[in-house]
């Protein structure tokens, strides 16, 4: 008899609860959230795992005889449910007990982080934010008051936005080691320590002040109104000065990243600017053919969002003197996690509210952008192709679309695809070398927890 495993949870997966089935007797696991994303990462991982959807809900499952599952909805656990009701699905899918074990085996390694609270990634590094924050307004100050102004308009009390980038490679900072010669030790190590973490400090500096100017350019070139729930900076003091100040922003950027004296972080958060140019260019001269290329729209989103983060989090490991393996693995962290971040921004633009993100909803649709959700609708129906191909200039087109796009499975499948990248970030992180350093393995967890916040965010 193949061991039983089952799962169905909701897809905001916010207070769920998981469940283990071997054989007849139940085990019931209460780990909440941070127990059901470690056995989801295994699951997935696993090539003969299926995930199917049903009543709205994500069911993941591996099915013998007699399975059964929890049922989370909302917060509640529910009884213990026969899942063949649950999922109303007619199919099996067998999995063996040895799998399955491997599986067990590594939540049970894991089981006293399980058992912890879960983490907050942003109160892990919040000293470090707010003083990252004063430290940019001060970056930020210029001679001519109307520039300073400008620049400084988004690094204001109230209006910094999430501080995800600089969160994220904080978090990465903390959850490598300083390699250092063997006779270091005492006061020179803890010297070499510091110096290394305000450099990489300055990184995250860097990059926040590289996404800024990335966003007071693409707000003129989109004609935006609203950035971040209030009026954008192009929409109050006009283009020109929006572009100036991307403009000094960036050049603010480049004299921090002299600063560093390492060549190859230069030269990496260099790339990052061409990419976003590159990225932005890829948008505003698409073919009708590339508008509707899949392969297209992932490599303009890895210039235009995932760059940033993933040369970011390169640099930070390279500063700490990392191998070029683990390296790689802090690049392909990043790139994921920004991959996936960007394919929820493209879903909550159809099923976001303008309150909620802070900009107009619909936005990119009405820009003639198709999107992730849109490509995946044009699979299933493709005489959607004829609609895309007219532009979306007229209303019309655009409620022809989203008719479409209601029919289709666009929204869920980019939901999966943005879970699987939001896996293989967690993946990366899980192959750093072991540590026994509490601290590290806790910012380890933490950047973990954030590829989950990413996918089930709202806003």
């Amino acid at each position: 008899q193949p061991t039983i495993f089952a799962l169905l949870v909701h897809p905001s997966v916010e207070g769920a609860a998981a469940a283990v089935v071997e054989e007849e007797k139940a085990t019931r696991f209460t780990g909440g959230k941070m127990f059901l994303r470690c056995v989801l990462r295994r699951l997935l991982s696993k090539p003969r795992f299926s995930a199917q959807v049903a009543n709205g809900y994500t069911n993941y499952l591996v099915a013998g005889a007699n399975a059964t599952c929890l049922v989370k909805n909302s917060g509640g656990i529910y009884p213990w449910t026969p899942f063949g009701k649950v999922l109303g699905c007619r199919e099996s899918y067998h999995w063996g007990s040895h799998a399955f074990h491997d599986v067990r085996y590594q939540v049970h390694q894991d089981g006293s982080s399980l058992a912890e609270e879960e983490l907050d990634p942003f109160s892990l590094v919040a000293d470090e934010l707010s003083l990252l924050a004063d430290r940019l307004r001060a970056m930020v100050v210029a001679e001519v008051p109307k520039l300073a102004s400008a620049a400084e308009y988004f690094f204001k009390i109230g209006v910094e936005g999430k501080r995800f980038r600089p969160t994220v490679l904080l978090l990465m900072a903390s959850s490598l080691s300083l390699h250092v010669p063997e006779n270091v030790a005492g006061a020179a190590f803890d010297s070499l320590s510091k110096e290394l973490r305000t450099r990489q400090q300055c990184i995250a500096e860097i990059t926040e002040m590289i996404h800024v100017a990335s966003l007071l350019h693409d707000d003129v070139l989109d004609d935006a109104e609203t950035r971040r729930g209030i009026g954008s900076l192009n929409f109050v003091m006009g283009n020109k000065i929006s572009v100036l100040a991307g403009d000094f922003l960036l050049s603010r950027a480049c004299v921090a990243l002299a600063s560093l004296k390492n060549t190859e972080v230069v030269s990496l958060l260099a790339t990052v600017v061409e990419h976003l140019v590159t990225g932005e260019t890829m948008q505003m001269t698409t073919t009708l053919d590339e508008r509707c290329s899949m392969d297209y729209y992932l490599q303009k989103t890895y210039y235009k969002t995932a760059s940033l983060i993933s040369n970011s989090c390169k640099a930070i490991a390279l500063l700490a003197g990392q191998t070029a393996e683990v390296s790689m693995l802090a690049y392909e962290y990043g790139r994921n996690l920004g991959l996936a971040f960007q394919l929820i921004d493209d879903v909550l633009d159809f099923t976001g509210t303008s309150s909620s993100l802070g900009k107009g909803s619909l936005s990119d649709i009405r820009h003639g952008i198709v999107t992730a959700p849109m490509l995946f609708a044009l699979e299933e129906f493709p005489q959607l192709r004829a609609v895309v191909d007219r532009g979306f200039e007229d209303a019309a087109n655009v409620d022809i679309a989203l008719d479409y796009l209601g029919k289709s499975q666009g929204i869920q499948r980019a939901r999966e695809l943005a879970a699987k990248h939001a896996n293989l970030a967690a993946a990366a992180v899980e192959s750093f070398p072991a540590t026994d350093d509490e601290n590290m393995r806790l910012s380890r967890r933490a950047l973990v927890d954030l590829t989950q916040r990413v996918i089930t965010r709202t806003k």
